[in-house]
């Protein structure tokens, strides 16, 4: 083989390293007006890092941060060693990123100059802007390839097929999932782009998504933001100081099922279209109505501020109930759904235009649950077959992932289902 010849065989393989990891690279301007100067500083990346270790994983009830890459991934192997060992690897990369470090220790330009370097280094000098990753199993890598089948926890079901559902299979599913939440879109590309390459051979990316703009605060030191409709979203979401709803409702504990997954939970993502132009024409009355929220404060119809008490039998003129029986956030309620309640995540989306004239926007929705049977699937079944806001939006991706326990210093992500 010529020399030329061999440097393309190389471009290939190496390129393929990286293949699908710019994925919707245009969506990371996102992160308009991010401060970047003097990122590099050993005493601001102190100041911008969430501890990437303790019992439950970061990302989930830390802060949630502005910016979003998110991915699934197939694992291509059959050798469970390899998987492994993979998991292994991106323990060690994930706790290097998340404390603002390189993958590898001059892994961007000390190396040899005859080899790929060991991180792509998009983020050098840069701080690490509150990074945080989170791991997930998916049902279907408890099949029959790793003799896991055991292992698979009662609570990780395929979810079922909701009303007016109508799903991407190419944004459906996944044997894992890693979600990287930062301030910087570039910090978290960055991390989910050197571990899909670090997976090389063992993993392939399945389908990712790219998100802006929280649209749920899990902190009362957050003010409540809005989403693509323009409304105040996740007001009565669950926040890290609900401690004692924190352990009912979303941490996992061994007599659940599966001791590997005490201190873990159950994470649900759904990739819900927003029919914006739709929504736009709606009159400001009937959008309120619809939300069963005022746009401007955010306060539940009846009621004069954003965290006043929902009173669902609030009644206007003629003894009408001023939050229709077809309210989502009557529908969404705990006192609707017998006091169950489910963490929230989500971020907004915009993936460019539709082909006819449309946005292609919406709501990446993220949330956590201990057992997503008795909470997630019937807040849904409710949600997709009786919310009036259904006609302005559609789902279009669905998955499931176990997230186990938080990782300790000497411990890697996989070690507890291996055991």
């Amino acid at each position: 083989m010529s020399d030329e010849g061999t440097r393309v065989s190389r471009r290939k393989l190496f390129g393929l390293a990286g293949a699908g990891v710019a994925l919707a690279g245009a969506g990371a301007a996102a992160g308009v007006g991010i401060d970047r100067s003097g990122g590099g500083s050993t005493a601001q990346a102190a100041t911008t890092t969430v501890d990437f270790h303790g019992a439950h994983q970061a990302g989930i009830v830390t802060p949630t941060q502005q910016n979003l890459h998110f991915a699934a991934f197939d694992v291509t192997t059959t050798d469970v060693g390899e998987l492994r060992q993979l998991l292994r690897t991106w323990t060690s990369a994930a706790r290097r990123m998340t404390a603002g470090q390189e993958v590898v220790p001059n892994g961007a330009v000390g190396g040899a100059a005859e080899a790929p370097p060991g991180d792509t280094g998009e983020a050098l000098d840069l701080p690490a802007s509150d990074l945080t990753l989170t791991i997930g199993f998916g049902p279907s890598l408890f099949d029959d390839r790793f003799g896991l089948a055991a292992k698979r926890p009662p609570q990780l079901i395929d979810l079922p097929l909701f009303p007016k559902d109508k799903l991407d299979p190419a944004r459906t599913g996944g044997d894992l999932c890693i979600q990287a939440c930062a301030n910087d879109p570039q910090v978290a590309v960055h991390a989910v782009r050197n571990l899909a390459r670090l997976g090389f051979g063992v993993t392939a990316v399945r389908w990712s998504q790219l998100g802006f703009g929280r649209s749920s605060s899990t902190s009362r030191a957050q003010a409540t933001p809005r989403n693509l409709f323009g409304f105040k979203d996740g007001t009565n979401n669950v926040k890290s100081e609900d401690t004692d709803i924190l352990r009912d409702e979303v941490w996992a504990v061994a007599g659940d099922g599966q001791p590997w997954m005490a201190g873990g939970t159950y994470l649900v993502a759904r990739r819900i279209q927003m029919h914006i132009e739709t929504w736009d024409r709606e009159p400001l009355e009937g959008q309120e109505q619809i939300i069963g929220r005022t746009k401007g404060t955010g306060a539940p119809l009846g009621q004069t501020a954003e965290f006043d008490e929902v009173d669902l039998g609030v009644r206007g003129a003629g003894g009408v109930p001023l939050i229709a029986d077809d309210a989502h956030i009557r529908l969404a309620s705990h006192q609707t759904l017998n006091g169950t309640r489910i963490l929230r995540r989500g971020y907004n989306f915009v993936d460019g235009s539709d082909g006819v004239g449309h946005l292609e926007a919406g709501l990446f929705f993220l949330a956590f649950n201990r057992d997503t049977r008795k909470q997630y699937v019937p807040m849904q079944q409710a949600l997709s077959s009786k919310d009036a806001m259904m006609e302005y939006v559609q789902h279009t991706g669905s998955a499931h992932f176990a997230v186990p326990p938080g990782p300790t210093p000497t411990s890697s992500w996989g070690d507890g289902l291996f055991a």
